[in-house]
């Protein structure tokens, strides 16, 4: 099965059967996200003990792109440390807006599948929603994330 495949088989799972669709009790932060050129919301609540993600969730509507992206990101966060956080997004966000990709996509694991994104630039701000309103949750800034 070639990437394009994988990428099609993950979205579609994953969007219509979001994983991490709840929202944890007990959480500790939230953050809030808006992607105004298409409508995509979402809402993701962690709980953070000391610097590892113990639980996390989202619940939000928009396209099949933006809910495939938070549950995979989900998936991939819940239990890592900030700064193992922080270098799967960083990984992850240029892969999608980078010329040169990522250099690592096995290390991106399931999230790899997102870098045919790249080739539909008003596609990745759907795909990077979740990591935004992640990053602003993680800064407990209040508010709303955009990706405008």
């Amino acid at each position: 099965m070639d990437l394009r495949e994988l990428y099609q088989e993950v979205i579609l799972d994953h969007g219509k059967n979001p994983r991490n669709h709840r929202f944890p009790e007990p959480h500790n932060r939230e953050g809030r996200g808006y992607n105004p050129l298409c409508g995509d919301k979402v809402t993701l609540r962690l709980q953070l003990d000391g610097d590892t993600i113990t639980d996390v969730g989202f619940v939000g509507q928009g396209c099949a792109i933006s809910q495939a992206s938070c549950s995979t990101m989900t998936q991939a966060i819940k239990g890592k440390t900030l700064p193992e956080v922080e270098e799967l997004f960083s990984k992850f966000h240029t892969m999608l807006t980078s010329d040169e990709g990522s250099d690592d996509l096995e290390a991106l694991g399931k999230l790899a599948v997102f870098a045919g994104v790249r080739e539909f630039p008003m596609r990745v701000k759907c795909a990077t929603l979740g990591w935004h309103t992640l990053n602003q949750a993680l800064g407990d800034a209040g508010g709303e994330a955009t990706t405008e």
